[in-house]
């Protein structure tokens, strides 16, 4: 689907109508949603999530200007380059979007408007084809099922510095036979463990942050000790490995020399916040482990990749900003072992697609992800199911964040017998 179309001339998938409209995110922000309509009256629809935390090399979401000067320059520059083309042409008319817009990182159209229309296309031309987004995306051969990365503790700047140093502790059930099983052990543990905060913290009040993940006065070690119990209990009960995760988001604990660690009123430098997870990693046996240092830190990546190679996957998110330059950079200095993989972030499904088949070839587990700030949208779960990537995050609760996992419950179903879960990447 991302090879460009041969032929020329009109066709019953050519776009004949390209809308934009201001949307939200589930946290409120505004965002744009793009509809395309094709001679055939089929629709595709797609709206851009937006991050918090944002990657520096990421694209620019919005215009300088904002949302209204994304409206603007789509209606004036995009939509009348795409009426015509073939929406089956995905990586036509994503390089029409490359071109119309003329900068490396969308400036000028927003990269909220690239991804949307990508997208869009992409659903429409499945909707015309008649057959499922992640079929379209995938082939045949998509019915690997990813299993669900899962945000239960939130801290850093998603918990407004209030809980623990790092942004998310995550469970993830990787001996789960079936997407069922997967998702509800996820939803159980979350529910244990808020039993278990409202017993530690007497001030918490069942606060959930953006991802649904509790929000809680504690430090980074009692919310792994929490964690790990209840985790220990759930494995056994179930009889299958769920381990542990953290995205430390580490770039927002950088402060050009050290890490500030505000919750436990310390610094650390580089060396002594290595240390500290490689701690934290044996004593938890902590098997996921994202941006545990700052977005330009392929070195330190490399080394701490090195040193826990074979027991915790070491996850690039900012670092690698779902860019295969920044991916070509880590490959070369053997910096990570892992790679998040969100569209939102180079703009266009063709190029996520170019660094997903980079990573790929070079042993990196990819991790299909969404936004802190996601839409009601389900496509989410097509694209994880598509790439077929092992692993997908999508937060733990809350409308936006269950689309995606209700979404993958029914994929299951459909495939039948086909379906299975993907070959974990860890031990």
């Amino acid at each position: 689907m991302f090879n460009r179309a041969e032929s020329a001339g009109i066709s019953m998938s050519s776009i004949d109508d390209a809308i934009i409209r201001k949307s939200f995110t589930g946290r409120g922000d505004q965002t744009v949603e793009v509809e395309l309509i094709l001679e055939s009256g089929v629709r595709g629809l797609a709206t851009a999530p937006a991050g918090a935390s944002k990657g520096k090399h990421e694209v620019q979401f919005l215009p300088q200007d904002g949302v209204d000067a994304a409206i603007d320059m789509f209606r004036r520059w995009v939509a009348t380059d795409l009426i015509g083309m073939d929406a089956v042409d995905q990586g036509g008319i994503d390089a029409k979007l490359e071109e119309v817009d003329g900068t490396p990182n969308f400036a000028r159209i927003g990269g909220a408007s690239a991804f949307a229309t990508s997208l869009a296309a992409a659903s429409a031309a499945s909707n015309y084809l008649e057959m499922p987004l992640y079929k379209y995306l995938g082939g045949a051969l998509a019915s690997s099922f990813p299993y669900p990365v899962s945000n239960v503790i939130g801290g850093g700047k998603h918990s407004r510095n209030l809980g623990p140093d790092f942004q998310e502790f995550l469970v993830i059930p990787y001996g789960a036979p079936d997407i069922y099983s997967a998702v509800s052990t996820n939803l159980e543990i979350h529910k244990e463990v808020g039993k278990e905060l409202a017993k530690e913290d007497p001030t918490f009040a069942g606060g959930k942050n953006d991802e649904g993940a509790w929000t809680a006065k504690i430090s980074t070690i009692k919310a792994l000790s929490i964690l790990s119990t209840v985790v220990k209990k759930k494995a056994e009960e179930k009889g299958f490995a769920i381990g542990i995760g953290i995205d430390a988001a580490a770039s927002g604990m950088w402060n050009g020399e050290k890490y500030e660690y505000r919750s436990e009123g310390k610094e650390r430098s580089a060396e002594e916040h290595m240390e500290f997870i490689k701690q934290l990693v044996d004593e938890y046996n902590i098997v996921y482990f994202e941006d545990p240092l700052h977005e330009e830190d392929f070195d330190g990546f490399a080394e701490l990749t090195a040193a826990l190679r074979g027991k915790c996957l070491i996850v690039g998110d900012d670092l690698f900003v779902t860019n295969s330059s920044r991916l070509r950079m880590g490959i070369e200095k053997k910096a990570g072992n892992g790679i998040i993989i969100k569209v939102d972030q180079v703009g266009t499904l063709s190029r996520a697609f170019e660094t997903v088949k980079l990573a790929k070839e070079n042993g990196y587990t990819i991790v299909v992800s969404h936004r802190s700030g996601d839409t009601e949208r389900e496509l989410l779960a097509h694209v994880a199911l598509g790439f077929q990537s092992p692993l997908i995050k999508t937060g733990i609760v809350g409308g936006e964040r269950m689309a995606k996992l209700n979404e993958l419950i029914r994929m299951w179903e459909a495939e039948g017998k086909a379906a299975h879960m993907s070959k974990s990447p860890f031990k």
